[in-house]
C-alpha cells in the first residue's frame, strides 16, 4: 500500500475527469467510488470520491464543491521517451484547456502537466554548461517541446 496519494479536489466532475484521465494513459484503470448517503452536502447517491491510477501512480478524486480551484503550484509531469508520446499527451491533455510555455498545459478542469521528453532532463543536467544553457534557452522558447529544436541546439553549443 503506497502511503502517499495525490487527492484532487473537483467541484462535481471527479468522476468525469477520471474516466477522461484514464482513457488519456494507458495501463489505467477506475477504482472504488464513494457515494453520499443520507449525510452531507452532496446529493444522496452522487460521488464523494473516485478513486483511479494512472500508470501505476494512485490517485483519488473529490466532488468538493466550488470553494477551491486547481493552481499551478500543483502539477504533474508526463515523461515522454519520444515526440510521439509527447504530441500524443500534449494534444490529449490540452484539448479544451490552456498550452502553456515549456511544456506546461492546463486540462479541461483546470489541473496543470508539464509533458517533457525524458532527454530534455538528460541535456540540462549536461557538465558542459554550454549546452545544458543552449537545451534551456531553447525550451523556453517553446510550448509543446519539440525534440528535434532541442537537439539542434544543443548540438550546435
Amino acid at each position: 500500500m503506497k502511503r502517499i496519494t495525490p487527492f484532487l479536489w473537483f467541484e462535481n466532475q471527479a468522476e468525469e475527469a477520471a474516466n477522461y484521465y484514464v482513457s488519456i494513459f494507458k495501463s489505467s484503470k477506475v477504482g472504488k467510488i464513494t457515494r453520499w448517503g443520507d449525510v452531507g452536502p452532496g446529493p444522496k447517491g452522487s460521488v464523494l470520491t473516485i478513486e483511479f491510477n494512472l500508470d501505476g501512480q494512485d490517485f483519488i478524486g473529490l466532488n468538493g464543491g466550488p470553494e477551491f480551484k486547481f493552481t499551478e503550484a500543483v502539477s504533474f509531469s508526463v515523461e515522454c521517451k519520444n515526440q510521439q508520446e509527447v504530441d500524443e499527451y500534449w494534444d490529449k491533455l490540452s484539448e479544451g484547456g490552456e498550452q502553456g510555455p515549456c511544456g506546461w498545459v492546463k486540462d479541461k478542469y483546470g489541473l496543470s502537466w508539464q509533458v517533457s521528453p525524458t532527454i530534455l532532463n538528460e541535456m540540462l543536467n549536461d557538465p558542459n554548461q554550454a549546452k545544458a544553457n543552449a537545451a534551456m534557452q531553447a525550451m523556453m522558447g517553446m510550448k509543446k517541446i519539440v525534440i528535434a529544436d532541442l537537439k539542434r541546439a544543443y548540438d550546435a553549443a
